[in-house]
């Protein structure tokens, strides 16, 4: 992969910032916690965050009171990880840097981590060998990375409520699956980090939940999560009318999802891997 082709995906990730920010980023703290608990991530330590976003893995590891440098390939997201970093009062160096070639050096990090990040990675391996390279030896490796896509509840709540205009629509193409699903298996992942040099690797699969308060609220997360989202919705090129036709279809899907309560409750399965140096 040439760099040219890297530079070429940072736009997208640059246009979706402020709606990721708003969406994603606050939810995902949560399993960020689940990993940075299971890697044993202490006060003092020095933590890199590869491919940051706006920090739903930086913040949580700077409450703890690690020492943060957080990279990405979108100088927008780390504008916005700043800016909540501030506002907490939380101190975070931050760098624009392509993971597939850290401009840092060998050795220098207690523990390097990424969250829904490498596993995005056009070239994957060569994101996890870079993440063991800047690793003193004895440190540790952290990925989070989404789970079987055929028991992620938002992916499908986006395909259902597509069909009800769109029935022939089946969401991304699952073979081979598209990049944020390509660590899937819990074993993909673990053969990876054995390959980087990583041992004493375990891997969990746990479940996330996440609350929506509306359906617009659950389709704003949906169609920031990723660039593919939007992607997908440019080449259906729906009508205004299906559009509203498919709000319709999702806010069916909520309230059913509710039961009443007025709040969809969302899983999907995660894994999380921590292998040493």
């Amino acid at each position: 992969m040439t760099t040219q082709e890297r530079e070429d995906t940072r736009p997208p990730w640059d246009k979706i910032a402020p709606g990721y920010d708003k969406t994603n980023t606050p939810t995902q703290m949560w399993i960020a916690n689940e990993g940075l608990r299971r890697a044993e991530l202490r006060a003092g330590m020095r933590f890199l965050d590869v491919a940051a976003g706006s920090g739903a893995l930086s913040i949580p590891a700077a409450r703890i009171g690690a020492q943060i440098l957080a990279t990405d390939q979108s100088p927008v997201m780390l504008e916005l990880l700043k800016e909540r970093a501030r506002q907490e009062g939380l101190n975070i160096e931050t760098r624009v840097m392509d993971g597939h070639a850290l401009e840092l050096d060998d050795n220098c990090f207690d523990m390097a981590g990424s969250q829904f990040g490498v596993m995005l990675f056009a070239d994957m391996p060569q994101g996890i060998r870079e993440m063991v390279r800047v690793v003193k030896p004895g440190g540790r490796v952290l990925m989070i990375a989404y789970g079987d896509p055929h028991k992620i509840d938002f992916l499908a709540f986006f395909v259902g409520a597509i069909q009800s205009v769109r029935p022939d629509f089946q969401g991304p193409p699952m073979d081979p699956p598209p990049l944020p699903f390509q660590l899937q298996d819990p074993a993909r992942l673990r053969q990876e980090f054995a390959t980087a040099g990583l041992k004493d690797i375990k891997v969990e699969t746990i479940t996330e939940t996440t609350e929506f308060k509306s359906a617009q609220d659950l389709w704003e997360w949906i169609v920031w999560s990723n660039p593919l989202v939007e992607g997908m919705l440019g080449d259906l090129n729906l009508s205004n009318e299906e559009s509203g036709v498919i709000q319709q279809t999702l806010e069916t899907m909520f309230r059913e999802r509710a039961g009443g309560s007025g709040v969809a409750k969302l899983s999907n399965p995660v894994n999380i891997g921590v292998g040493t140096k």
